[in-house]
């Protein structure tokens, strides 16, 4: 029974992943190609998905439900949650995708655990590990090898590309470690459902959902749908599943497959360049979530029999 529940969380997991590479890569093929608003996307994601959690939550009667706005400092923690972690990872992402492509912003995007480690290694006033050592080496190394193949004097993507992907690292790391609190006290679905909801609502003054522009057809009208449904509502239901089942960590690390699919298929559907180093790059990047991932062992000394 144990291994079953653990077998399905790895592969509701794996399967968030996949369907946030994919998700993305479609993102990239609208903004591009359609002329789909970035803002517009956003703000329609979010109220939709977020709308959609909220009524899984009221179907299976969670208490938590309407709870959280009832204590005032939480309801504020969850609108600082909803803004500052879930739009800004949202909005710096996609920005960084239109900007750029998929593969990259995706890529880019998984510096933040990197960030996280230095974050908590000032927090708690020590030093860092030797693996977050290493960690922060290899992100910084893989990060110069993406944006400039290793000429220090060029860029390969553009200075707002590589602006809003570092700031997508940095919204990842608040998204994370800020609404650990609010998730001791309340349901994973309902956080997740309201900072959506709330944050789709805040960004609806910045582009209402009945502001449509760009080309409409079939395609349009499937990847925007692809990118609500299952790029959103299901993968963060199946990724807080998996959480329940193996775990944050276990979790965590596997959504390193995110970056995977939206490379491969950013390169054999869009046909992007993607060269050898910045394979390179990627795997300096994506290997520190491994890294930070490993519990170091005590140094043990032999003294011999």
């Amino acid at each position: 029974m144990q291994e079953s529940a653990h077998f399905k969380g790895f592969s509701l997991a794996i399967i968030a992943s996949v369907l946030w590479g994919i998700s993305g890569t479609f993102a990239q093929f609208l903004f591009q190609r359609r002329g789909i608003n970035v803002e517009w996307l956003i703000t329609t994601r979010m109220l939709v998905a977020g709308f959609m959690l909220l009524l899984i939550a009221s179907y299976n009667k969670n208490p938590d439900l309407w709870k959280i706005w009832k204590n005032k400092k939480d309801a504020i923690q969850l609108l600082l949650f909803s803004i500052t972690g879930i739009l800004a990872v949202q909005y710096t992402y996609f920005a960084a995708v239109k900007h750029s492509n998929a593969a990259t912003a995706t890529i880019l995007q998984y510096a933040g655990p990197v960030l996280i480690a230095i974050f908590l290694a000032f927090k708690y006033h020590r030093l860092p590990k030797t693996l977050e050592y290493l960690a922060i080496l290899l992100a910084v190394l893989g990060t110069f090898l993406l944006v400039t193949h290793g000429n220090i004097h060029s860029l390969t993507i553009s200075g707002i590309a590589f602006f809003y992907g570092i700031a997508s690292a940095f919204a990842l790391a608040i998204y994370t470690l800020q609404p650990i609190a609010l998730l001791k006290k309340y349901s994973s679905t309902v956080i997740i459902g309201w900072g959506l909801f709330a944050g789709g609502v805040v960004f609806s003054f910045v582009r209402a959902p009945w502001n449509v522009e760009g080309d409409w057809d079939i395609y349009t009208f499937s990847y925007t749908s692809f990118i609500i449904l299952f790029g959103t509502l299901v993968a963060f239901y199946f990724y807080l599943k998996a959480v329940q089942l193996i775990g944050g960590q276990k979790t965590s690390l596997l959504t390193s497959a995110e970056p995977l699919s939206a490379t491969i298929l950013a390169i054999l559907w869009l046909n992007i360049p993607f060269e050898t180093i910045d394979w390179i790059g990627g795997f300096c990047i994506i290997s520190t979530v491994f890294l930070l991932g490993r519990k170091e062992k005590p140094i043990s000394i032999n003294k011999g029999n």
